[in-house]
C-alpha cells in the first residue's frame, strides 16, 4: 500500500524542473532578494540622513529603535542569505542536511501567514484600523475604505490564500529535493549481504532500497572487512584440475 507521502512525492516541479533545479533557482532567487534587502539596510545606516523620517515628531522619539530595528533587519537578512545559500549549496552538491534549514523557514513562514489569516477572520475590524494608518496620498485608499467590511475580509483572505497556496507548493517542491537526495546518498553505495550460503553483492543506483528477506534495508548494511569475506569457505569446492565436468 502506498503511503501518503509517497503519493505527493515527485521529482519534477513548475511541470517541467527537476527538484534539484528547482530548489537551486528557489535558493539563488532568495538570496538576492535578501541580498537587495541587505544592501539597502546598510545604506540607510551608513548615510541616515538620506533616509530620515520625514516628521519631527517621530524622528525625535523613534530615532534609536528606527536604527535597532534596521541592525534587527539586516542580521535577519544576512542570515536568510546564508540559508538561502546552505539549500542551494546542497541541492547542487547532493547534501540533504544543508535543505533541512531552508525547509523549516518556509514551513515556519507559512505558518506565519496562516496566523494571519485566522486573526483577521476572528478580528475583521483590523482591516479598517490598517487601512486608516495609510498616507493620505496612498492610491485608492477612500475607494478601498468605502468598501463593506465583509468584502474586505474576503479579498484579502482571497489574496492570503492564493499566497499560502504558492508556498504550500514551494515547501512540497524543497521537501521532494530533500527526500531526492536523501535517497541517492542512502542508495549509491556498494553493499555485501553476509547470509549463510554465499556473500552477495550489489551496486544501487537510482533505485530505491531492497529489503532483505528479514526486512532490514539493504542500503543499511555495512561493508564487512576483505578478511572476514575471504574466509568464508565457498558452499562447493571446485573440482581438480584435469577432472571431467558431470553435469
Amino acid at each position: 500500500m502506498i503511503s501518503p507521502w509517497d503519493r505527493w512525492h515527485s521529482t519534477r516541479c513548475c511541470l517541467c524542473c527537476h527538484v534539484r533545479t528547482g530548489t537551486v533557482i528557489l535558493g539563488v532567487w532568495y538570496m538576492l532578494i535578501n541580498a537587495v534587502v541587505l544592501l539597502i539596510l546598510v545604506t540607510a545606516l551608513g548615510d541616515p540622513d538620506q533616509y530620515h523620517l520625514t516628521s519631527a515628531e517621530l524622528a525625535n522619539d523613534l530615532d534609536d529603535m528606527d536604527d535597532a530595528n534596521m541592525c534587527i533587519a539586516s542580521a535577519i537578512s544576512l542570515l536568510m542569505i546564508l540559508i538561502s545559500g546552505m539549500a542551494t549549496y546542497g541541492a547542487y552538491k547532493q547534501h540533504a542536511a544543508w535543505i533541512i534549514p531552508f525547509f523549516c523557514y518556509q514551513v515556519f513562514d507559512c505558518a506565519l501567514n496562516t496566523l494571519v489569516a485566522v486573526s483577521i477572520v476572528v478580528y475583521p475590524n483590523t482591516i479598517q484600523d490598517y487601512l486608516q494608518q495609510l498616507p493620505e496620498n496612498f492610491p485608492y485608499k477612500e475607494d478601498i475604505m468605502a468598501m463593506s467590511n465583509v468584502c474586505l475580509v474576503f479579498i484579502v483572505l482571497l489574496f492570503i490564500g492564493c499566497i499560502l497556496t504558492f508556498k504550500a507548493y514551494l515547501i512540497a517542491c524543497v521537501w521532494n529535493c530533500y527526500r531526492y537526495v536523501r535517497a541517492r546518498s542512502t542508495t549509491e553505495v556498494l553493499i555485501y549481504v553476509t547470509t549463510n550460503d554465499t556473500t552477495v553483492a550489489s551496486l544501487l543506483h537510482d533505485a530505491k532500497p531492497s529489503i532483505s528477506a528479514d526486512g532490514v534495508a539493504l542500503s543499511d548494511v555495512l561493508l564487512p572487512p576483505y578478511d572476514d569475506t575471504m574466509a568464508i569457505p565457498s558452499k562447493n569446492a571446485p573440482p581438480p584440475y584435469g577432472a571431467p565436468y558431470i553435469a
